[in-house]
């Protein structure tokens, strides 16, 4: 009984890690999805007094993904829908040109500002909107809603850590007079310390095979998938081959880590 209590603190503590470690991963990439959704549907809007081709915009800064003449007609009929033919094309001829720039990425407010002064460079344009206090705020939330997931990942990274090393170290102490025994008859460290590394390695794999199971659940749960359908993105919510790479890597690789630290740490006890 004790033993399986032994097994569940390690597993409990290693799926805590686990978890942590998925959802910054799937906040990065929702974040990443948003910043695309955004990215298409956020324009700077160019003034102009003479035409402009597409390549010229492209060639002015590499963020640049496309560029198209917003035609003046709806704005010509919203002034006066009774006008001539003739004056509308007159007033067609007045009307400066009106350009909408499309970006490969939602950008950084330095890309825009950098943007927007590579653009009035050109002599023909004299007035760019970048809806810049939008987009700031926008970008701002962006940025702050992963730093406080990513602190909140760190500190329950480091609570399970310091707690997964508790548990290793009780088992220790349990089991430091047969370690002691196996010393004075001279098996090396090694090998007295064998069963602390197979308990963290057993446990690494139970808690990794648990996980799996667990985000392939919830990558699939029709309330997951429609709280992403709701904000207009679509994310990979667990990739069973990357991400469990991942994960099983991180699992076995801190237990061992943790095992060793204890083990050269209790080495002179021994």
């Amino acid at each position: 009984m004790k033993s399986i209590k032994n097994h569940l603190s390690l597993i409990i503590a290693l799926l805590s890690i686990l978890a942590s470690i998925q959802i910054f991963i799937v906040t990065d990439r929702a974040i990443s999805a948003y910043k695309n959704n955004l990215a298409t549907n956020y324009s700077v809007i160019v003034v102009s007094h003479k035409t402009i081709k597409k390549d010229t915009f492209i060639a002015m800064d590499n963020i640049v993904l496309d560029s198209n003449e917003i035609a003046p007609d709806n704005v010509i009929k919203k002034i006066n829908s009774k006008m001539d033919a003739k004056d509308v094309e007159l007033i067609k001829l007045g009307l400066p040109k009106f350009y909408k720039i499309h970006l490969k990425y939602y950008p950084s407010p330095m890309e825009i500002e950098k943007l927007t002064k590579t653009l009035f460079k050109n002599s023909s344009i004299y007035k760019v909107e970048d809806f810049s206090n939008i987009h700031d705020k926008t970008y701002k939330l962006l940025l702050l809603f992963k730093g406080v997931v990513s602190v909140f990942a760190v500190i329950i990274l480091l609570v399970t850590v310091l707690l997964i090393f508790k548990e290793l170290k009780i088992w220790q102490f349990k089991h430091s007079e047969r370690m002691s025994i196996m010393g004075l008859f001279g098996a090396p460290i090694w090998l007295r310390s064998v069963v602390l590394f197979r308990l963290a390695i057993v446990d690494a794999i139970i808690s990794s095979i648990l996980t799996f199971i667990l985000l392939s659940y919830f990558s699939v749960h029709p309330w997951v998938l429609e709280q992403f359908r709701n904000i207009g993105i679509e994310v990979v919510i667990f990739d069973s081959f990357n991400d469990f790479i991942v994960l099983f890597s991180v699992s076995v690789v801190v237990s061992i880590l943790l095992a060793s630290l204890i083990v050269l740490g209790h080495k002179e006890e021994l």
